[in-house]
């Protein structure tokens, strides 16, 4: 291509009928004081009905005289850089690239200009609008036609950097300022999202901060529509089969092997009720598609390159997804990359542990990277026993040695504000248990056995801190069932009693002196609980484990005799209701309230590498 627009710009241009004479007379004329041809051109240039001919003869014209253009012609370049060049003819787009090329290399003053033409055209000009239930687009362009424009985008941008090499320092503050506006329509964050992607490819440079960008507008998405208003706004929709919002198909299909949707139907079945839902689903399938493609280039995974990108998501989680709370979805770009590899799951929990044990971080971090660990352990299909096993001794240690510490010393007592990170830890371990007892047991129920009783959960249960009034009922019911199923900790004293004392939450800030009980005195909230976009859905759902509800009559029933050792031994504990008649909060609790403002008290952690498998 590049050889075919060079013949084409040593051709001369062809000759059109103009006003105003060459350019560097009419330039010559301005600076002498004779502004009346100068204004003739400008005017021509700014003629709406111009033809493409006369655009390249002027812009053949000006590339060959761009030493002229100083910043004292700046009204000039900034309306050539204002004209409608991507829609025009291939002559039109070659001699402009050109012109960008040379105009950079000779006036670097116009560079932030320049990128910020390019970057303007990343979203279409033109979107799908609705009018009542009649769709109507005001545009006629294809996706051919956009995914065109982009490309020629992306060349202007290529031929910049090769004429300025720093123009990517340039161009990030600019593709800042230009990202649209969170609740423009799907398709322009859609688009703007990809095209900030695809620049990351060939300015690997940048990638770290593209990425921090995107997810930042992504989690900004993503806490404004809770999970509960999502699943509402579904339920409330009752649009006839066939009838939708305006749609169109997914803009960008990275992967090859993903076999395309259908016709409209596809397109109604995967539209979100909810408008941020939309957005949020459109845009973070768009990431989960360049994932793919740069972890599986060729079909098969690349491994360097899957550990590059890992590591700056990595930081990006650090900053930005670990310190916010109650985002829904934005984390399963952690849990996507994960799936592609066992080494990257387990040098995940291993940072989270980190985060965990480090007395130095601040205890809300910690609480959070415990809420992680857990919901991670939980959910990850791909996370195989022998991890999770792992995790466990890891996590069992640390509470025992918390256990231990905290026996001498004159806080040992039922406190949240001291001890957070010891009851999400608790937590985790009963939320792990919960999802992996079966798996933990089955093959060898015997072994099973042992090494659940050897992580003595009945030490943990019955300690002075009392995890069991601190952690979410619903997760200590069933904790408690299985444990008194298999015999291993009678929990059921211990709820009755904490289920006396009444836990109050801090009093109201509109007043009165009423106080309710808190059945989430942790502000708890499950990472990766289910995901309920459509679009991303069909990404994590082979790697996940689902919740599955359990029938209460199952959990009554004692383990048959450890001689039987065939999967129809163990109970199928998710299959029904929690053991108690007590009212079960959800899973993933609401708004978040940080009043835990001292430091907890720490222990350091036993210095145990349970992640020895390399990339």
């Amino acid at each position: 291509m590049m050889t075919e627009s060079n013949e084409f710009l040593c051709s001369p241009p062809k000759k059109t009928v103009r006003f105003g004479g060459k350019l560097t007379d009419v330039l010559t004329k301005y600076s002498q004081g004779n502004t009346q041809d100068f204004e003739l051109l400008k005017h021509q240039l700014s003629d709406p009905e111009i033809k493409d001919v006369q655009i390249v003869s002027w812009l053949h014209e000006l590339r060959i005289s761009v030493t002229y253009l100083t910043v004292d012609y700046e009204q000039l370049v900034s309306i050539v850089l204002k004209l409608p060049w991507l829609n025009r003819s291939k002559e039109v787009v070659e001699e402009y690239l050109a012109f960008l090329g040379n105009l950079v290399s000779a006036q670097t003053v116009y560079l932030r200009s320049c990128l910020n033409m390019i970057v303007s055209h990343f979203v279409p000009a033109r979107v799908l609008i609705s009018d009542g239930n009649v769709h109507v687009s005001d545009s006629e362009d294809e996706d051919e036609d956009i995914f065109a424009r982009f490309n020629t985008c992306h060349r202007a941008l290529q031929i910049i950097a090769q004429y300025v090499p720093s123009a990517p320092r340039f161009l990030m503050p600019i593709l800042v300022d230009k990202f649209p506006y969170v609740n423009k329509s799907p398709r322009i964050l859609e688009c703007y999202i990809h095209n900030l992607l695809r620049i990351t490819i060939y300015f690997p440079v940048l990638r770290l901060e593209i990425l921090e960008l995107a997810i930042e507008k992504l989690l900004k998405i993503d806490v404004s529509a809770p999970r509960h208003d999502i699943e509402d706004a579904e339920e409330n929709s009752n649009m006839p089969n066939g009838e939708s919002h305006a749609t169109e198909e997914a803009l960008f299909n990275m992967d090859e092997d993903e076999e395309p949707q259908e016709g409209a139907a596809a397109d109604v079945c995967d539209t979100m009720a909810h408008p941020a839902a939309e957005r949020l689903d459109l845009s973070l399938s768009v990431l989960f598609a360049y994932l793919k493609e740069i972890c599986f280039p060729n079909g098969s995974l690349d491994l360097n390159k899957t550990k590059d990108v890992y590591k700056d998501l990595l930081v990006v989680f650090d900053k930005l997804i670990l310190p916010t709370h109650a985002s829904c979805h934005v984390q399963f770009v952690m849990f996507y990359i994960c799936s592609f590899k066992l080494g990257l799951a387990e040098a995940f929990l291993e940072h989270l542990w980190k985060k965990l044990q480090n007395p130095n971080n601040p205890p809300i971090t910690r609480q959070t990277a415990a809420t992680y660990i857990g919901s991670f352990l939980a959910r990850a299909k791909f996370i195989p026993v022998v991890t999770v096993k792992a995790c466990l001794d890891l996590l069992m240690n640390w509470l025992h040695s918390y256990i231990d510490n905290q026996d001498a010393g004159s806080r040992a007592y039922c406190d949240i504000s001291f001890h957070g990170p010891f009851y999400a830890t608790c937590q985790a371990v009963f939320y792990t248990l919960i999802f992996r007892h079966k798996q933990l047991l089955e093959g060898n129920l015997r072994k099973g056995l042992n090494y659940l009783q050897a992580l003595n959960f009945e030490r943990l249960v019955m300690c002075q801190l009392n995890p069991l009034k601190i952690c979410l009922p619903s997760v200590v019911n069933y904790f408690a069932a299985i444990t008194r199923k298999y015999q291993l900790v009678l929990c059921y004293t211990i709820i009755e009693r904490n289920n006396r004392q009444m836990i109050p939450v801090i009093r109201s800030s509109t007043g009165g002196d009423s106080a309710h009980t808190c059945t989430n005195p942790l502000d708890s909230f499950f990472p990766f609980d289910p995901c309920v976009l459509k679009r991303c859905k069909k990404r994590i759902d082979p790697a996940y484990q689902l919740w599955e509800e359990a029938n209460a009559e199952e959990l009554k029933r004692p383990p048959k005799p450890v001689k039987e050792t065939t999967a129809d031994d163990e109970d199928d504990f998710l299959k029904g209701e929690t053991p108690q008649s007590d009212t079960v909060v959800g899973m993933t609790p609401g708004s978040y309230e940080s009043y835990l403002k001292s430091p907890a008290s720490s222990v350091g952690s036993p210095p145990i590498k349970f992640l020895q498998r390399p990339f």
